[in-house]
């Protein structure tokens, strides 16, 4: 079985895992906390990295996740709880494909294309998904510096054109704006959970858990400048700016001269997000290959996974106000509760209990 390294490990959080909460969440944190937006995203953030610490502990025994559950709660109850987060994986992929099928269409697209446009994603997706999840690492090389190349352009780009001072006053959203805001943000934060499948698939060295977790907290930051510039651009107008990494940039003053040269940056950025979409849906296939002891192919829960993912899309297309309120309002816990505070609980499963 092919080996993750921590390199891989670090650049995953650092450069991918960022880009994916670019799109849609900045509006969304302004439409409830204003200009507080940064605080219900910080809070988020540093629970995550305290989630990801725990799990690079549990992650020690170099067992993979279904050898762990099976120490702990037997055969059928770690094939029981695979089975959960398959279900949440598939529950959580949603949005982000909501979202990357919202971009596509909005931003590439001078009118409203057909689904059929979109449709590639899924072949591509039930490849990816078809592959052990091992083999992610080398994606992750590649991956990282197109992210790291897209990011920097776009706020070299965008960073003249925001005004800081739109931040202050701190703290006037009050506690209500705050709490809607994190409660309305949460489906944006489930790393901890991917990182639960990478388990048992490298080689644990001394540090490597305050340093993963010290390199989520590296790409927080980026992600906590980019809201930033973001509300210091659009100010008041954020709220409207949907898809906020295809708009900071176009105030440029060369834009104007130059064309949109913004647009390598957020090719780049794209093609990031169209892996990082397709992540949930592979970590679907991986708890459902290992809750069924092996019996269920890869490549049959890909084209399983991805089937009702394509079927859920199209359910969904046209009631996007109704699917933000049932996961930012009604369901947004189950998105604590599988992203974080489970995965932080895996601590409990490093060491197997000794025979008496």
């Amino acid at each position: 079985m092919k080996e993750l390294s921590a390199r891989q490990l670090y650049f995953y959080f650092l450069c991918i895992a960022p880009v994916g909460k670019l799109i849609l969440m900045p509006a969304q944190l302004v439409s409830g906390a204003k200009n507080d937006l940064l605080f219900p995203a910080l809070l988020h953030m540093l629970l995550s990295a305290g989630a990801v610490f725990c799990v690079m502990l549990a992650a020690r025994a170099e067992k993979p996740l279904p050898e762990l559950l099976s120490a702990a709660f037997g055969r059928i109850g770690a094939a029981a709880i695979l089975f959960l987060f398959a279900a949440f994986f598939l529950f959580a992929a949603v949005f982000p494909l909501t979202e990357q099928m919202l971009l596509v269409q909005s931003v590439y697209y001078d009118t409203l294309p057909s689904i059929l446009s979109f449709l590639p994603f899924f072949l591509f997706s039930a490849y990816f998904c078809a592959r052990p999840f091992a083999e992610n690492g080398r994606i992750f090389d590649l991956l990282a510096p197109l992210s790291a190349l897209g990011f920097l352009g776009l706020m070299v780009l965008a960073v003249p054109s925001a005004d800081f001072s739109a931040l202050l006053p701190a703290g006037a959203a009050g506690g209500n704006g705050f709490l809607l805001a994190a409660c309305e943000s949460a489906l944006w934060f489930f790393d901890p959970a991917l990182l639960l499948l990478f388990a048992g698939r490298f080689r644990y060295r001394s540090g490597m858990a305050w340093k993963t977790a010290a390199f989520s907290l590296l790409g927080s930051a980026a992600v906590l400048f980019f809201l930033a510039v973001f509300y210091g651009i659009f100010s008041d107008l954020a709220l409207r700016q949907t898809f906020a990494f295809a708009k900071v940039s176009k105030y440029f003053s060369a834009i104007t001269v130059l064309g949109r040269i913004d647009y390598l940056f957020l090719c780049l950025l794209t093609l990031v997000m169209a892996f990082y979409a397709a992540l949930p849906l592979q970590a679907c296939c991986a708890c459902l290959h290992g809750g069924t002891n092996g019996k269920l192919p890869r490549p049959a829960a890909a084209c399983a996974v991805n089937a009702a993912a394509l079927a859920l899309l199209l359910l969904t297309r046209f009631r996007y106000a109704a699917l933000q309120e049932w996961l930012m309002h009604k369901l947004f816990w189950i998105f604590p509760l599988f992203g974080v505070l489970l995965p932080a609980l895996t601590l409990l499963l490093r060491r197997p209990r000794r025979a008496r």
